[in-house]
């Protein structure tokens, strides 16, 4: 059966039951239909004494190009940690059109671990995301018209970008305002994709409205003549901004097919941005049960570096324990076995390819200091001695894991780490930033690029050293470092899957986002707006003559 059929056979509840099994009140909900809601930003403020839940960040290796399970892993020990009779509850990001239609299809999990309803998720949703893609397009349009209207801020250079939510490379690099018109100051432009806009990061890192609009006013858009900054609140546009973003600000309630509660909320990619769902909605969780299950984008050396040094240092919290998402296919194509036969048995690339995984395991483990246990997220193509073996490999580490069949079995295929990570959560920790935020910025970056990524050094371009002197001018560079880099490899070369010879990190660009409050470094080729691949989920997207939605997986 397909996730959607496996989800259309399954009678959801309606979320205001869901609401109120959570104890939340029905005039702190706004329903969008009959399995979706948005929760009022009241609720936090009435339960802000109660005593925080336990939370569980789930990571993982470093991916294949389909990614490794990390929703599905993460559905399935909500689902599981309620099985065991633990009060638990899902704090997810919202997918992106961009990989709906693009590579990856849905982004709800997969199999009898999905969060529902899964169309309503993977497409439209609330409309947050649109929401945000207006904000950022509305304070686009306010430049151009300034500038139009005789440039009374003296704007010389705009860095501000508009943004969509899906993959067009072609819109990576534009020209506007070639109508004509006597006033019309052409320029370049560019899109970003709408996870990828500083208004995504804002959203997901203010803590109420008052935060959110004070940070859409310190946006940067570009700078004057005198090289001076130009902000957002310079044209007055926080203001609007906000009211665009009134709604999207609020968490939304949905549930899984197992009915365990869930907020999904925010979605900035990893790979370009920070990678976390929204602190309002994670400290909401946090209170409104006591296991909070949440996840960071791709690989443990992009998501979770970010959820720990930017997301736990703003929002101060941190995770009990930390579940890394490992896969015998990934394990394999880290280990340098060719993509169309990762799921053919060979034991010598799994054996090479759990270098990655232990690469990851020590981070979390040694450089944060945290507690860990390996999620081995099990397919239909694993066998029995690879299986075996990748245990036998973690053990004789120390390394705590459990096989885990999410799409098979949801929670009751997650019970055994769920009992793990009960126990798990009790131990102590030693967690650690992996830099001191009063560092320089080339000192983060380098502590990142040596200490995460195992890189020899770090090498910036003209562009970036410019970029990185300009923000010290500035007196601003006390703050987070968010770096933008593939997915696919600790280095910044995506080809380089085994990082087996010394590497450097290559800066191409380092970027001020005032507004969200980190520092953006660009590595290697990394874009901000992907493209679509040769075959994209959008040619097998379809709707049938009944109005059924087909194709989304």
């Amino acid at each position: 059966m397909t996730d959607i059929e496996i989800a259309k056979n399954v009678k959801l509840e309606p979320i205001i039951k869901i609401a109120q099994n959570l104890n939340i009140n029905e005039e702190e909900i706004e329903q969008y239909g009959r399995y979706k809601c948005k929760i009022s930003n009241s609720l936090y403020e009435r339960l802000k004494d109660k005593k925080d839940g336990k939370l569980i960040l789930i990571t993982a290796m470093s991916p294949t190009p389909l990614g490794e399970g990390k929703t599905t892993i993460s559905i399935s020990i909500a689902d599981g940690l309620r099985k065991i009779g633990e009060k638990s509850i899902l704090a997810l990001r919202e997918p992106s059109l961009g990989p709906v239609f693009g590579i990856k299809g849905g982004a709800t999990g997969g199999g009898h671990a999905q969060v529902a309803p899964m169309e309503d998720i993977n497409l439209h949703f609330t409309g947050d995301i649109h929401a945000i893609t207006t904000a950022n397009n509305l304070l686009s349009a306010m430049i151009d018209n300034h500038i139009y209207f005789g440039n009374e801020l003296k704007i010389e250079k705009v860095v501000w970008r508009r943004c969509l939510d899906l993959n067009d490379r072609q819109l990576r690099k534009v020209e506007t305002g070639l109508s004509g018109e006597s006033k019309i100051v052409p320029r370049e432009d560019g899109f970003d994709i709408s996870v990828a806009s500083e208004v995504m990061a804002i959203l997901c890192l203010a803590t109420d409205l008052n935060d959110l609009k004070n940070r859409l006013g310190n946006i940067i858009i570009g700078y004057n003549r005198k090289g001076k900054p130009v902000y957002a609140r310079d044209l007055k546009a926080e203001g609007s901004m906000a009211v665009l973003l009134k709604d999207a600000i609020k968490p939304n309630l949905v549930q899984t097919l197992e009915h365990t509660p869930a907020l999904i909320h925010g979605g900035p990619f990893a790979n370009i941005a920070h990678g976390c769902n929204s602190i309002i909605a994670t400290k909401l969780a946090m209170k409104l049960a006591d296991y909070t299950v949440t996840e960071a984008g791709f690989g443990a050396d992009l998501g979770a570096e970010k959820f720990l040094d930017i997301k736990c240092r703003k929002a101060n919290i941190k995770p009990n324990v930390v579940v890394c998402v490992a896969t015998i296919k990934a394990i394999k194509y880290h280990g340098g076995a060719p993509k169309e036969s990762i799921q053919e048995e060979n034991m010598e690339y799994l054996e090479k390819g759990m270098s990655n995984l232990y690469r990851h395991i020590d981070n979390i483990k040694n450089k944060f200091g945290l507690n860990i246990i390996v999620a081995i997220n099990k397919f239909s193509t694993d066998t029995e001695q690879e299986i075996e073996f990748v245990q036998k490999e973690l053990t004789k580490k120390n390394i705590q894991s459990s096989v885990v069949e999410s799409w098979a079995k949801g929670g009751e295929g997650a019970i055994d780490i769920a009992k793990q990570i009960v126990d798990l959560s009790k131990k102590a920790d030693e967690f650690k930033y992996i830099y001191d935020i009063n560092d320089s910025i080339t000192e983060k970056i380098n502590e990142i690029a040596t200490k995460i990524y195992g890189a020899t050094g770090v090498k910036y371009s003209e562009e970036a050293i410019k970029n990185i002197e300009k923000i010290e001018q500035l007196g601003v560079e006390k703050l987070p470092i968010c770096i933008a880099k593939t997915q696919y490899s600790f280095s910044d070369e995506a080809k380089n899957l085994k990082c087996e010879d010394p590497f450097e990190i290559n800066i191409r660009d380092v970027e001020l986002k005032a507004g969200a409050g980190f520092i953006v470094v660009i590595a290697g080729k990394i874009m901000t707006m992907p493209g679509l691949p040769k075959v994209p989920s959008a040619e097998n997207i379809d709707i049938d003559e009944n109005g059924e939605i087909i194709g989304i997986f």
